[in-house]
């Protein structure tokens, strides 16, 4: 049972890692950023390893997610739908 739920995260990273790539739209790279930093997390629990699963969900999910979410909002990366994109 445990071995089919690391595949399972093994998966979600590199559906994350592949999404994070293609994505056009920066708040939804940053989202995916997000979910990749939380399911390594889960990864750094699991391989016993707490000190690095509590570094990984504070500064790769926490600090740097905030980080680009200011960022993006100071250079207006905040898209709102055209008229066009909306068809």
């Amino acid at each position: 049972m445990m071995k089919l739920f690391e595949v399972f995260l093994l998966i979600g990273l590199i559906i994350c890692a592949l999404s994070v790539t293609f994505t056009k739209r920066m708040l939804t790279a940053i989202v995916i950023y997000m979910s990749y930093s939380l399911i390594m997390c889960v990864i750094w629990v699991i391989l016993q390893s707490p000190d690095l699963a509590i570094t990984e969900a504070a500064v790769g999910a926490g600090v740097t997610s905030i980080l680009f979410f200011v960022t993006l909002k100071k250079i207006d990366g905040f898209e709102e739908r055209s008229d066009h994109e909306q068809d």
